[in-house]
């Protein structure tokens, strides 16, 4: 850390890195980006396309594609290489593939004298993030997965579409696994700064609860519905890895739901898993805690056991 300039490195220029690559130009974000990819030649095609859009952007940015060295001097890294999810795949059934992959380039980038902060995307991300941490060494705050920032986001935009209220005002969380386990924390949630029980409350609607748990489902469940009809999702988590990023360059003290290792919160420890979490400068600042119910805790219990149980497959 410490550079004069924001130097961010990006590994993977599939669809999921090249759509964070395009939201981070078009927010301005950093003052360096450098792209790397397996197939060399195709970073730096992608290097040549998003320079050209340079007069359109807020700031500039100079982007070039890399190497692993070029990681020596990076703020950031984000990974969303790795094999991708395919139509009736889970994400944790990509585990053994992408954990050998994930050995190897977090090797290579530690080799280059990395010292700065990881953000993982690629799936089942909060395996991979435990992965990312054991592999490099690196302090557990200054490395972070994607967690649940887009089921988070999934959540607020439907539930928002739903109460016709800007997604913006709405205050709600997806936590757990970044997957089939994870779950809405719906007594927390908020519209406003009214409760969302008292909104329910208010519109004395009876097919709130029935639509609740039907957008619930919608949330757990659309990487599946998107990739049945595009083959993949990319543009809604090139702007959630964006959103992580701004929070750690901006020092930003932003509280996000990403993957976080756990030492005893949530009575659970040695672990990466999507919890509410303050994200700045030097990474994640600290787990928040938050109160669940008795539903909610048997629910994020078995997240995290469903979880424990794939690190150890990967680490036995």
């Amino acid at each position: 850390m410490g550079n004069k300039i924001n130097r961010v490195v990006l590994v993977g220029t599939g669809a999921v890195g090249c759509s964070y690559a395009y939201s981070m130009i078009n927010q301005g974000i950093a003052e360096e980006l450098i792209l790397i990819d397996v197939n060399a030649s195709k970073a730096e095609g992608e290097a040549m396309d998003l320079n050209h859009g340079m007069p359109f952007a807020p700031a500039p940015t100079k982007v070039r594609s890399g190497t692993y060295q070029d990681c020596g001097q990076a703020d950031l890294v984000v990974i969303t290489a790795g094999l991708p999810q395919k139509p009736g795949e889970t994400r944790l059934d990509l585990v053994d593939k992408n954990a050998k992959i994930f050995k190897s380039i977090v090797r290579d980038i530690m080799d280059s004298g990395f010292d700065g902060i990881f953000l993982i995307a690629s799936n089942p991300v909060d395996i991979l993030t435990y992965v990312t941490w054991k592999e490099s060494g690196l302090p557990k705050e200054r490395v972070i997965g994607s967690g649940t920032t887009l089921d988070t986001a999934r959540l607020r935009y439907m539930v928002g579409d739903y109460l016709e209220v800007d997604t913006r005002n709405i205050h709600a969380a997806i936590i757990g696994e970044h997957g089939d386990t994870e779950f809405a924390v719906w007594s927390q949630a908020s519209v406003g700064i009214e409760t969302l029980a008292k909104v329910l409350d208010r519109r004395n609607n009876p097919e709130d609860k029935a639509k609740l748990d039907e957008i619930f489902v919608n949330v757990r469940d659309a990487a599946y519905h998107i990739i049945e009809r595009k083959g993949a999702t990319y543009y809604a988590i090139g702007m959630a890895l964006t959103r992580i990023t701004k929070a750690i360059l901006s020092n930003e003290n932003s509280i996000l739901t990403v993957s976080s290792l756990l030492e005893g919160q949530y009575g659970h420890e040695d672990l990466y898993i999507g919890v509410p979490a303050v994200v700045n400068r030097g990474g994640i600042r600290e787990v928040i805690e938050i109160d669940l119910n008795e539903e909610e805790k048997a629910k994020f219990d078995h997240s995290a056991k469903v979880l424990k149980e794939l690190i150890t497959k990967v680490y036995s």
